[in-house]
């Protein structure tokens, strides 16, 4: 609950909120940000602090606005799930069972209340402000691809781990549009319920105004072509789960897709974005992950595909691949041996999983004398040379078919933010820049006279191996029954 200013109903509100209906067994947590309200709003806080075990209260020395009140709540959040309410009620908290229902249900990763559904009753209120929301709405559905009803409305409720590993920098209003354009970005299941509505007028206390809403068409302008999704650098995300690169992602995924079987295992699927590339018609494509937030992602994006299963592996564990002996035709492993401590030991695993024939695909970023500020900012632990690459490959039993280099246009401006500059990242307006201008450094790349930023490297299991055949696990049971 984000607090300015709100003495004459912060006592109703709080009293409220603290014993609102909640479905069967639910905890609640009412974590209140002060946003330095200065008309005795934070002595009455105080107070009802002191009454309310419940309560969480958090001060800010300086008034920073709504969106940073909230991004404070959201670091001392505890719950597994959050909603926002504002202090002014002119929401009902009586209404949170409803907004809740889809998330218990599993179907929702986060829920909005909308005033402009069929709720059970809505004060009638100006009507040009009521036009400025549903244009901002308008215009956010155009540019983050949604069809949400109600952009600007307060009640929000998320799955806390989720929105805890979603960066917020705006400060005042600019909240709503950016928390909803990072929410499609990120793929979650956004679920909207009717809600009451009981305005208030700019006599009665309200403060969002028309700058405000100016504010927000710039706030999604601004996350539209910047992709700030995760609060914490997720390493290798950074950069193979870009999925403001789509162009890229097609241009790799089609230097792929030649070599790929029809039973795949990709380590390290990121959020799917390859994986959604080239499932195509395959018997069997497992997406297996190690991080909890990319696992979520995956499910949600393939909870209805039938022939993908999601996995937890961690691709430094062999005893995460348990059970997969022998049942794959292919093996993708993208931007990964370069975060390992071991990277033979993977090599060595996919070999296993593989049936005799099989073809692993490897692709690892290229020449050693690139290290610099990037890679470490990243987490690599090296960079490769083909020779090595291939040395790697055969130690381990596979015969290296093929090596070729990929994205050579990469490798000048990877060279001048690493080594020169000595940046900890890429500007994301030139990432999207080259992503616009991908059609053209594709049909340019084995012209130019470089080595490239990657290598991608096909390599195959013999068709005679050692030994009693092992019958793959997954044989005994559906795609579908394991995602």
């Amino acid at each position: 609950m984000p607090v300015y200013n709100e003495r004459t109903v912060v006592e109703r509100c709080v009293s409220q909120v603290v014993t609102a209906p909640l479905p069967e067994n639910m905890d609640r947590e009412l974590v209140v940000v002060d946003d330095c309200s200065t008309d005795g709003t934070s002595e009455i806080l105080e107070r009802l602090a002191a009454a309310f075990p419940q309560i969480r209260l958090h001060r800010h020395p300086q008034n920073r606005g709504k969106g940073a009140a909230v991004r404070t709540a959201i670091e001392k959040a505890s719950g597994d799930f959050s909603l926002i309410q504002d202090a002014d009620l002119e929401y009902d908290p009586g209404e949170y069972p409803r907004l809740l229902r889809p998330l218990l249900d599993g179907h929702a990763d986060a829920v909005f209340g909308s005033r402009y559904m069929a709720g059970e009753q809505t004060r009638v209120l100006l009507f040009w402000h009521s036009m400025i929301n549903k244009a901002l709405t308008l215009v956010s559905n155009m540019f983050c691809n949604l069809n949400i009803t109600d952009m600007e409305t307060c009640y929000k409720v998320f799955r806390t781990d989720l929105l805890k590993s979603i960066p917020i920098r705006s400060d005042r209003f600019g909240f709503e549009p950016e928390i909803v354009m990072k929410s499609a970005k990120r793929k979650l299941r956004i679920y909207e319920v009717p809600i009451s509505y009981h305005g208030r007028t700019y006599e009665e206390g309200k403060k969002i105004g028309w700058q405000d809403g100016l504010k927000a068409l710039g706030v999604i302008l601004k996350f539209w072509v910047i992709d700030d999704l995760y609060a914490t650098p997720y390493g290798r995300g950074v950069l193979n789960n870009l999925t403001g690169t789509p162009q890229y992602l097609s241009w790799l995924a089609r230097e792929l897709r030649r070599h790929v079987g029809d039973t795949v295992l990709e380590v390290g699927a990121g959020i799917g974005n390859i994986a959604g590339r080239l499932i195509g018609k395959r018997l069997l494509y497992m997406a297996a992950e190690k991080d909890p937030l990319y696992l979520h992602a995956l499910r949600n994006r393939f909870l209805r595909t039938p022939n993908v299963v999601v996995q937890h592996i961690d691709p430094e564990n062999p005893a995460d691949f348990a059970g997969l002996d022998q049942c794959f035709d292919t093996a993708l492993c993208l931007n990964v041996l370069e975060y390992l401590d071991d990277p033979g030991r993977l090599v060595d695993t996919l070999h296993a999983t593989l049936r005799p024939g099989g073809a692993v695909i490897i692709l690892v970023p290229q020449n050693p004398n690139l290290y610099g500020m990037l890679d470490r900012s990243l987490g690599h632990k090296r960079r490769y040379n083909a020779a090595e690459a291939r040395r790697l490959l055969e130690s381990h039993r596979f015969t290296v078919e093929t090596i070729y280099n990929f994205n050579k246009v990469g490798t000048p401006p990877w060279w001048i933010y690493s080594k020169v500059a000595g940046s900890r990242k890429i500007s994301k307006p030139v990432l999207k820049l080259f992503d616009k201008t991908v059609w053209l450094w594709r049909r340019l790349d084995a012209l130019m006279p470089w080595n490239g930023l990657s290598l991608i490297l096909v390599a195959r299991k013999s068709t005679q191996t050692a030994g009693p055949q092992m019958e793959c696990a997954l044989n005994q049971q559906t795609p579908a029954s394991s995602n």
